[in-house]
């Protein structure tokens, strides 16, 4: 897509923005659901797991012209994020 103004670059920027969100919303639903399934803190800060999404997300970025380094940063961070909320729904679900 090639814009022919920076309104129109801004315009597409919020309306990706727009899908970013609303996908990492429906991932964090997901993740909560997880939390049920897991039966100890380890389950649920699952770091194999989470060295086999970097691995996956860097591949992906590579494919599709992004930046493998700034994606990896993204990820541990939103991963980060979704552990700890996790964390919280596995707690209040009546687990220690």
């Amino acid at each position: 897509m090639k814009c022919q103004s920076l309104e129109e670059v801004r315009s597409n920027i919020d309306r990706i923005d727009s899908e970013i969100i609303k996908l990492i919303a429906e991932r964090g639903n997901l993740v909560k659901q997880a939390s049920g399934f897991k039966k100890d803190e380890n389950a649920v800060k699952a770091p194999n797991r989470v060295e086999t999404v970097i691995k996956n997300v860097r591949e992906k970025a590579e494919f599709y012209g992004a930046s493998p380094d700034m994606i990896e940063t993204l990820y541990r961070e939103m991963i980060r994020q979704f552990v700890q909320m996790e964390m919280n729904e596995f707690h209040n679900n009546g687990y220690q």
